[in-house]
């Protein structure tokens, strides 16, 4: 089965005192249908639904894209050599004014994959409008700042549109006419009913982690701006699943699209995964603080379900002396920003979230996440542990059983 987790005896430098030793051991009977999932996926590797086609063959290096020497350069600059299979496939498509309706787990290079080929478009046409609808804070910010490397110099600008922040200075931002908006679907619904934005003007679209928004309950709000957007446009789509509800944005968004389908396995190889049994009697935090003091755990992210529960979490590990910080639906823009921050350089090293908080979350090199909370379903978790073992790097997932 499983390698079993040990916990040896610690010099517990910041609570001043030595752990006991004792062991964790997979859950034989967890009597949740989630667990019985796990499991199963340890065993045969992967889950019974999930589509798993064969290793994509790459045909184009980044140098081989029809687009302008300056936007190379800027691709050179960020290091991009090869590209990942929904990028090789996705930019081809996009650059030739195709709609493509992409299937891709988050991490497969995405933003890239619509990135390149639409600032490229605006650079032939400088009145090109792009509009991109994304399901989250972090997220929007996260295409907005790759935005922002890709078009270094270029002249070309972008308005990022969410909730959290001062919505008079968007607007200012949108009156200056940027070539993208990049935002979340309450803000840009705000931003409409103040005439501040018009989605008519928009003849090229992308609807990015669209299971996500459906997940999130922004169906209508889908709908509702597709039937705003003109009815010549180029329009992309990305999802990492296709439910029928999905199906039925597809038919009302794309027009004889492209499928590009780049869906690997749900759960990477590179991603141990564990379950940590709580024993009777035992403080489920204790357990938590146990694991953290390991030298291996050295960036890790931890799953909570609820913003109370992740924020009281997190002041407790602050106090027992790690460098811990949270990001939840009750924070401020600004604070979720900054704590990201700090965690990605370092300055912290366990960031505590919950799952709306999360989605989108792009961060390299976490060594562990962390399930201190079960996940409500199978898919969350799955997008939970897929935030460690990503670009070929090994991780660990860790379950909490009580």
């Amino acid at each position: 089965m499983s390698q079993f987790y040990s916990r040896n005896r610690f010099n517990d430098r910041s609570r001043g005192r030595n752990s006991r030793r004792n062991s964790f051991q997979p859950s034989k009977n967890a009597g949740n249908k989630i667990i019985t999932e796990i499991m199963a996926q340890k065993q045969v590797n992967t889950f019974a639904n999930t589509t798993i086609e064969e290793k994509q063959v790459i045909k184009n290096s980044f140098s081989d894209f029809a687009v302008s020497d300056s936007l190379k350069r800027n691709i050179v600059h960020k290091r991009y050599i090869n590209p990942t299979p929904i990028q090789d496939q996705a930019i081809p498509a996009i650059l030739e004014g195709l709609d493509v309706v992409g299937i891709a787990n988050t991490g497969t290079g995405k933003t890239a994959a619509f990135l390149i080929p639409l600032i490229n478009k605006v650079l032939q046409n400088h009145r090109e409008k792009v509009f991109i609808l994304t399901p989250t804070r972090e997220l929007a910010l996260q295409i907005d700042q790759e935005f922002n490397s890709f078009a270094s110099n270029l002249g070309i600008y972008s308005a990022l549109c969410f909730g959290g922040t001062n919505i008079y200075r968007q607007k200012q931002k949108l009156r200056k006419n940027p070539n993208f908006v990049i935002g979340t679907p309450g803000r840009i619904k705000d931003l409409i009913q103040q005439r501040a934005i018009n989605l008519s003007e928009f003849r090229t679209i992308v609807l990015d982690e669209t299971d996500r928004m459906v997940d999130i309950g922004f169906i209508d709000d889908i709908k509702y701006f597709i039937g705003l957007l003109p009815k010549e446009r180029q329009s992309l789509f990305f999802s990492a699943t296709v439910s029928p509800k999905i199906q039925e944005i597809i038919r009302a968004f794309v027009k004889n699209p492209v499928t590009i389908s780049v869906k690997k396995e749900e759960i990477k190889h590179n991603i141990t995964q564990e379950i940590v049994r709580i024993e009777r009697g035992r403080n489920k935090v204790d357990v938590l603080h146990d694991l953290l003091i390991k030298d291996s755990f050295k960036k890790v992210l931890i799953f909570g379900r609820t913003k109370h529960k992740v924020e009281k979490l997190s002041k407790e590990l602050i106090e027992r002396g790690f460098k811990a910080g949270s990001i939840h639906g009750n924070k401020r823009q600004s604070q979720r920003e900054r704590i990201l921050r700090q965690f990605k350089c370092r300055e912290i090293n366990i960031l505590l979230a919950t799952d709306v908080a999360s989605r989108g979350l792009d961060i390299n090199e976490i060594s562990h996440v962390i399930n201190f909370d079960m996940p409500e379903t199978y898919e969350d978790y799955v997008h939970r542990i897929g935030r460690t073992g990503r670009i070929d790097k090994k991780g660990t997932a860790l379950t909490f059983v009580e």
